[in-house]
């Protein structure tokens, strides 16, 4: 009886990292000529921006590949993709204000690498959990003391004639010491440890009126404790609770029942509560599958510069650069939370595991408070699009979670032979 042929399966070859970063670089190119076109006067600044960022991303990716031959790019494509779309959104608005988030976004990415290489040393990571908790809730004091009342929140510090958002380093630090209290041998000392630490947080958040970073830490602690427990009767009851607590700060704060009060109705009132959302709305269906052109939409003229460039940038992005743009960011959170599922599974250690699921879940619900409350699927929030929306501390933040998601990829960490555990 003749034998059976084994089945032969394909090699699938990995991606061409320099191809990637070229197609990456001349579309950045093109849309950064495009932006610098858009008022009568050519803006060299924000074409020199442009240029620098694609400048810093090939000689990040050269060093890397040559130094420690990594050669997993894929997340640093998606992130560099996405911030970007915002530099050239930015910039066509105001060339100044995309220059000052070019700074702050290699910044970022210094950052980044940084945290990668940090991150690989789990039990330095097991040291740094008290001092880094401890730090967080030093800047939420901190904000709720002397921090600056803005757009209804008061979560801003100035310092030096610099301006920073406390709440978005916590963010990170929230992710690190709840995975690295978790990672430790499973007691009730350290969950509750870590409850007490989120308490902490979201309440400081609440009393000082960011109801949108505290609905996002409440969800990031959510996916740690399911993470860490698995019990879906647990995280139904702190759901409830949540819920409970969500009703009391709707009735007795009436710049949140207002928001509500427009949730859904936005076409009874277009022209009063329902303004934001439906000029977006508006915009996002003239704007068709291919956008009108950078530069030719009506969104950046309705709503002043910041909320253009923070709150409602995916609007302006769907109307000008089209459909098919909107939706390939889209995917790019989708894909970042692909990444750390499978990362997550193949992770050499728990706290790994936690980190990429809690980062990538932090990213994902974020852009979904932002994409889905301008757009009406949910109450309006404030809350920025990562990696693209203007802002320093939220760019820094964006990045640095990144790197949580970098860390639990077994890859990252090839050059040392693998990673340092416990």
């Amino acid at each position: 009886m003749a034998a059976k042929k084994t089945k032969k399966v394909p090699h699938i070859k990995p991606i061409n990292n320099f191809l990637m970063l070229f197609l990456l670089s001349a579309f950045q190119l093109l849309t950064g000529y495009q932006a610098a076109s858009v008022e009568d006067e050519f803006s060299a600044k924000m074409l020199i921006c442009t240029l620098v960022f694609i400048v810093f991303e090939w000689i990040y990716v050269t060093v890397l590949y040559t130094a420690l031959h990594r050669r997993n790019f894929e997340l640093e494509f998606i992130a560099f993709f996405l911030t970007g779309v915002g530099l050239t959104v930015i910039g066509s608005v105001d060339p100044d204000a995309c220059l000052k988030q070019l700074i702050i976004a290699i910044c970022g990415v210094v950052g980044y690498t940084v945290l990668v290489f940090i991150l690989g040393d789990v039990d330095l990571c097991m040291k740094l959990r008290m001092p880094v908790a401890i730090g967080a809730m030093v800047l939420l004091l901190l904000n709720l003391i002397i921090g600056q009342v803005k757009h209804g929140a008061q979560n801003w510090i100035s310092i030096g004639g610099i301006t920073v958002q406390p709440s978005e380093f916590v963010k990170v630090a929230f992710i690190f010491v709840g995975s690295a209290t978790l990672e430790k041998i499973q007691t009730s000392k350290n969950i509750i440890k870590f409850i007490a630490f989120s308490v902490a947080c979201v309440g400081t958040l609440i009393l000082i009126r960011d109801f949108g970073t505290a609905l996002i830490f409440f969800v990031t602690f959510l996916i740690i404790a399911f993470m860490n427990s698995g019990d879906f009767k647990t995280i139904g009851l702190a759901v409830s609770a949540a819920g409970l607590g969500g009703a009391i700060v709707i009735k007795y704060k009436s710049y949140v029942t207002k928001r509500f009060s427009a949730y859904r109705h936005v076409w009874d009132d277009p022209y009063g509560t329902g303004f934001q959302q439906a000029h977006i709305l508006t915009g996002i269906a003239s704007g068709g599958f291919l956008g009108l052109g950078i530069g030719n939409g009506n969104i950046r003229h309705y709503f002043q510069d910041y909320l253009t460039t923070t709150d409602d940038v995916f609007g302006v992005i769907c109307e000008e650069w089209g459909f098919l743009v909107g939706m390939f960011i889209v995917l790019c959170f989708v894909a970042i939370a692909v990444s750390a599922l499978v990362n997550s599974i193949a992770a050499r250690s728990t706290f790994y595991s936690i980190c990429a699921v809690a980062g990538a879940g932090m990213l994902l619900f974020q852009t979904a408070l932002n994409i889905f409350g301008i757009t009406d699927v949910l109450p309006l929030t404030g809350v920025t699009l990562p990696f693209i929306s203007q802002g320093g501390s939220s760019m820094i933040s964006c990045w640095a979670v990144l790197a949580f998601i970098k860390a639990s990829d077994v890859r990252t960490y090839s050059y040392l032979g693998g990673v340092k555990k416990r």
